[in-house]
């Protein structure tokens, strides 16, 4: 097992495996959290806002986050969903049933005092959201819908049906080329 050392609110070092409130697809911190996307309470302001947007089901919020962020970040549903949980129970958030039986969540009013009261913070971590997306992929949204349509290929591909050992190498290799393609640019 892998160990860091993180420092607490009080900028005291301790060892550990890390922050496991939410979490990158790919290794590093995001706006200096050392690897995870949200601190302490803003993934609870996120969701709230993105509900304010509208009535959102769970995987709406997931999809929501991580189409936000330029697909950099997938909270897990066991983050999220224990979330929107703790958002009813605080009498932020009211849930009703569509028409496919699934929990849409809905804004109180308490939800939007709350939400109102920290207008400022959500401002900053929506900007620093927006921000990361803007800074690695400015101008190149094409390139990001090309790296997701690969992933999907591959993985369709891949899980879709029985694949040969053939198959797994010829895919490998044409990943392994289309990287090396791309290097020499």
């Amino acid at each position: 097992m892998f160990f860091r050392h993180f420092h607490d609110r009080n900028g005291h070092e301790s060892p550990g495996r890390g922050p496991s409130f939410g979490h990158r697809r790919h290794g590093g911190g995001f706006g200096g959290r050392e690897g995870r996307m949200f601190d302490s309470g803003e993934l609870k302001l996120v969701i709230l806002a993105l509900v304010a947007e509208k009535p959102r089901h769970g995987y709406e919020i997931i999809k929501a986050l991580g189409e936000r962020v330029g697909g950099e970040y997938s909270p897990s549903p066991g983050v999220v969903y224990p979330t929107l949980t703790l958002l009813e129970d605080m009498g932020y958030a009211i849930t009703s049933i569509d028409a496919a039986n699934r929990k849409l969540y809905t804004l109180t009013a308490e939800g939007e005092t709350f939400l109102a009261d920290n207008k400022a913070q959500v401002d900053a971590i929506l900007a620093r959201l927006d921000g990361g997306n803007e800074n690695r992929f400015a101008g190149a949204g094409s390139v990001l819908r090309a790296m997701l349509n690969l992933r999907a290929a591959v993985k369709l591909r891949v899980r879709g049906r029985a694949v040969t050992p053939q198959q797994i190498q010829a895919i490998t290799d044409a990943l392994d080329l289309a990287a090396k393609a791309i290097e020499k640019i």
